[in-house]
């Protein structure tokens, strides 16, 4: 989907161990965003055999990013650029100054007001160009442009690679809402933990439920949910005891919801609904007794 807006704009200082290991320091607004433009530098490698290409590699090697900002302050631009502030507050940019690494975060609006959220890991960005023009006919903005290059960082993440980019899209399947709002807390970290699937029962259907035979029109239900985006399935049982071992399926009824046989007569029963889940372990539910009435 389309993006329509840019906005949150950070940036978060590097420090580096003896081995170039990536620290990140706490997100700070480095400028009110106007555009953002990346571009992807990879390494291919082919590798040919019985007169075709039998392999094909390809890498990431770097990135282009260019910022169209508001303005840049001079601390900001101190710590992207590496020019120097001296004692009376200008901001001093020499030859031999060179920019340390940071990591950039933002995020970008799409057209269904949703927002598409992102941290590149380390980027090197150079001194700010800058447009300048005379007063004419018409007012127009000068803004600065900054201009940086994304590499992989040097920190290995739980796979033993080396991450350049993360992105995630709010509201998508299995993002946590906690994922979104501390975005711009702390630089992300990627987190490859295996999940196991698991089912959560919220709802339990009525312990018990009176009815008078001949006029039954009431149901049974279970609310669940999973950790996955796999669909929780359901099976319902009757019993001749309380016990939620030992039913009989009942054929057919493989929902949320279980509408008690009208035909019941005068007496006791026992329901139960055992849920499923594609490699989690299966829960039961509470024992569900519909004691059936007389008619007066």
């Amino acid at each position: 989907m389309a993006t329509i807006g840019l906005d949150s704009l950070y940036y978060a200082k590097i420090t580096e161990d003896a081995n170039g290991n990536e620290t990140y320091g706490i997100p700070q607004i480095l400028a009110k965003a106007m555009t953002a433009d990346l571009s992807v530098e990879l390494i291919e490698a082919i590798l040919y055999a019985d007169d075709g290409a039998s392999e094909v590699v390809k890498e990431f090697k770097s990135g282009s990013l260019s910022l169209g900002v508001d303005d840049i302050g001079s601390i900001v631009a101190q710590d992207l650029t590496g020019c120097k502030i001296d004692s009376n507050n200008v901001v001093v940019s020499r030859s031999e100054d060179g920019g340390s690494p940071v990591a950039i975060g933002f995020r970008a609006k799409k057209s269904n007001g949703k927002y598409r959220y992102f941290w590149l890991y380390r980027v090197i960005f150079s001194v700010p160009a800058t447009s300048l023009a005379t007063k004419g006919d018409s007012i127009t903005f000068s803004s600065p442009t900054i201009e940086g290059t994304v590499f992989r960082r040097n920190k290995l993440d739980s796979e033993n690679k080396h991450p350049w980019k993360a992105e995630v899209t709010e509201g998508d399947n299995g993002v946590s809402p906690s994922t979104i709002s501390s975005w711009f807390s702390a630089v992300y970290e990627p987190d490859f933990t295996e999940v196991t699937p698991a089912i959560t029962i919220t709802v339990q259907p009525a312990a018990l439920t009176e009815v008078t035979e001949g006029s039954i029109n009431e149901s049974l239900s279970v609310v669940a949910s999973s950790n996955t985006t796999n669909p929780v399935t359901y099976q319902w049982y009757e019993n001749e005891v309380d016990s939620d071992t030992g039913g009989k399926i009942i054929n057919g009824e493989t929902s949320a919801s279980f509408d008690i046989p009208s035909e019941l007569t005068e007496g006791t029963y026992y329901y139960y609904c055992i849920l499923s889940l594609s490699g989690a372990e299966s829960l039961t539910t509470t024992v569900a007794t519909v004691e059936v009435e007389p008619i007066d």
